[in-house]
């Protein structure tokens, strides 16, 4: 069994609007920029004022997306374990001694990589608090799943991560909780159509609306609206959820 030590929201986004998109997501997530990294200063960690990070940006050449890297001890018996359980390997750096990470795509298609635990864990970093009082968190992932592909990939991640799995309010979707101390869940959506497997960010909100404005106000728009969620999207397009759950 692989334990997964944390996880990392990896927002991917073009070059063009990275600094957009980096400056908005600093505001949202109540977060400073680290020092670029990498080869051409690609990467980036979005460091809280206290507690632990939990979301990096990467500049990239093709349209905005998001990935999940998870920190494990053994990124070898990591990678091999997931190959097994249907993975494919896309990049391999393990016997790269300055990068040692795997990147490999689940069954039907979302990226994900494995990378070497090296930072103590610091603790939950607070809620971000809007000017209107209105609290949020970027505290989940939703994987987005084709309608046929959704028992393959359901299993996939529940043995991937060893995590509990629990349905969700609504038939379509279920829940994959982190073990305690690692703040961000995973949620598994049942797509309407077929098409390969996604994800999105959710923000858990004390005030949906109060939460959306604001982020209107920094360059987000507004989708599709629900008794308990909006869709917006960043200043890339990318969608993501502000979702009406505690913050906590």
């Amino acid at each position: 069994m692989t334990t997964i030590r944390w996880v990392w929201a990896f927002l991917d986004r073009p070059a063009a609007q990275f600094d957009d998109c980096a400056e908005f997501w600093t505001a949202v997530t109540g977060t400073s920029l680290s020092a670029p990294r990498g080869e051409h200063g690609e990467f980036v960690t979005l460091l809280p004022d206290s507690g632990s990070p939990t979301v990096k940006m990467q500049a990239i050449g093709g349209d905005p997306r998001i990935h999940l890297d998870f920190d494990v001890d053994d990124v070898q018996a990591a990678t091999d374990r997931a190959v097994a359980l249907g993975a494919t390997l896309v990049a391999d750096y393990i016997l790269t001694e300055h990068i040692g990470y795997a990147v490999l795509r689940s069954p039907h298609g979302m990226t994900f990589c494995f990378t070497p635990f090296r930072d103590a864990v610091e603790g939950l970093s607070p809620a971000v608090e809007g000017p209107e009082g209105a609290r949020s968190r970027l505290d989940q992932v939703c994987l987005d799943i084709g309608a046929n592909d959704y028992e393959t990939e359901a299993r996939f991640w529940t043995e991937l991560t060893g995590w509990a799995w629990r349905p969700g309010s609504l038939p379509e979707f279920s829940r994959l909780s982190a073990r305690p101390g690692i703040p961000i869940d995973l949620l598994l959506q049942r797509l309407g159509e077929d098409r390969p497997t996604a994800g999105h960010v959710d923000l858990a909100c004390t005030d949906i609306e109060a939460t959306a404005a604001w982020h209107e106000r920094l360059g987000a728009q507004r989708g599709q609206q629900g008794k308990h969620w909006i869709v917006m999207t960043d200043p890339s397009g990318q969608q993501y959820c502000l979702t009406g759950r505690e913050p906590a």
